[in-house]
């Protein structure tokens, strides 16, 4: 039997035809939203529920990573002030080196100038006693030359 009164040619749907489309569309139905649909529920549930895992625990090693990088910042920080520390210290004791080193240059100067100034003395002292008694006879010739004439030489010589 026919639904439709005109002729539609392979279209015109007949009353069993339909009865057997409706019970395995039913059939259809049924197997997807009973069957399959529920697993394709839970599983894309399950894949959330990773995806979301996956992403927390990223999160988490950001996180981690963040605050592995401050506590690195922080000991290069502390590494660079203690560094700057020690080169000050180095420095001042460098400088107190040099002006230990200094005076006792300036020590070792001043005692080689005075037994200098003492050796000068002693050979000055010295040479006068020995020249001390020719001196006024080398005079009295070298007088005698300026003049002129000859001058006596003192006695003694």
């Amino acid at each position: 039997m026919k639904l439709l009164p005109m002729n539609v040619g392979p279209l015109n749907p007949t009353v069993p035809d339909l009865l057997i489309g409706f019970v395995l569309f039913l059939l259809c139905f049924w197997m997807m939203a009973g069957v399959l649909l529920p697993r394709i529920k839970r599983t894309l549930e399950q894949r959330e529920a990773l995806t979301t895992g996956r992403s927390r625990e990223a999160e988490a090693t950001l996180a981690e990573a963040a605050e592995v990088r401050a506590r690195y910042e922080a000991e290069l920080a502390g590494a660079r002030h203690e560094a700057a520390r020690i080169r000050q210290q180095a420095k001042e004791e460098g400088a107190a080196a040099i002006a230990a080193a200094r005076a006792e240059g300036n020590r070792e100067r001043d005692e080689i100038l005075a037994a200098g100034a003492a050796q000068i003395a002693a050979a000055r002292v010295a040479a006068e006693a020995e020249l001390r008694p020719y001196a006024e006879e080398l005079a009295a010739e070298l007088a005698g030359r300026i003049l002129g004439e000859p001058l006596p030489t003192p006695a003694g010589r």
